[in-house]
């Protein structure tokens, strides 16, 4: 990988190192045999790349105009829905389904799917605010609510096998991608606009906003912060919903 770039060369080690970290956790190999770590190979670290927007780029964003039902319309409202719930990824947002959502108390309720395949242990459910511009987007694009069991968008359906259903949710967040890009270029915006950035720009604003460290982990459903969510109690749906609002306070 010498002519590759350092991100692309830890794009690709990373999860190999993460393979090698459990054949040593159940002793396929041995801890000498284990290529990584201080005095072996270390994985290089990129540079910090921009991946959020300003909030002076998402007003202009917010105030982009799309025609009205178009996909370029839909993939606006849905990288908005990202944003607005705690940055949830799309994989996490194509699986909602109506149980997830409580209308009455202006709740969404959800486990990402990557914590329930690493920390089964310690599954944290993650509490979103559903603002009034969430519940516009559910309105505009969800299935009818027929049921708790009902899909929120049209992504997924009932008897799809794990591999189509792993299809149809990587086709909704290509779309998705291939409008938010356009998009982006037309705003003249210089990072290359993905759902992925709908997340760092959650978190950058609350940052920005002057949210803790803390809660922001814990709106994001990380686990790095181990230790501060031991002794801290868990922000209450009125800091949420503060939290909620502060996201398109332009």
């Amino acid at each position: 990988m010498s002519n590759k770039s350092i991100s692309t060369v830890g794009f690709y080690l990373r999860p190999l190192k993460a393979i090698c970290n459990l054949a040593k956790n159940d002793n396929v190999i041995s801890e000498l045999s284990y290529p990584f770590g201080k005095g072996k190979y270390q994985i290089p670290a990129s540079r910090n790349i921009k991946k959020a927007l300003t909030k002076d780029e998402l007003k202009r964003l917010y105030q982009y105009p799309t025609l009205e039902g178009t996909p370029e319309d839909r993939a606006k409202d849905y990288w908005f829905f990202s944003y607005l719930c705690n940055g949830i990824n799309m994989n996490d947002m194509f699986k909602l389904k109506y149980k997830n959502i409580d209308f009455q108390n202006e709740t969404i309720t959800f486990i990402r799917t990557k914590t329930k395949k690493t920390n089964r242990q310690n599954l944290k459910p993650i509490l979103a605010i559903i603002t009034p511009q969430i519940k516009t987007i559910i309105k505009k694009w969800g299935n009818p609510h027929v049921n708790p069991n009902v899909y929120v968008f049209p992504i997924l359906s009932d008897g799809l096998s794990p591999n189509d259903e792993l299809k149809r949710i990587n086709q909704g967040i290509k779309t998705t991608n291939k409008y938010m890009k356009r998009i982006g270029k037309e705003l003249d915006f210089p990072l290359i606009l993905t759902s992925y950035v709908a997340r760092h720009t959650y978190s950058t604003i609350l940052k920005n906003s002057g949210y803790a460290v803390s809660f922001i982990s814990e709106s994001l459903g990380h686990s790095s912060l181990k230790t501060t969510q031991n002794y801290l109690d868990s922000f209450d749906t009125e800091s949420k919903k503060e939290a909620a609002n502060k996201l398109l306070d332009f």
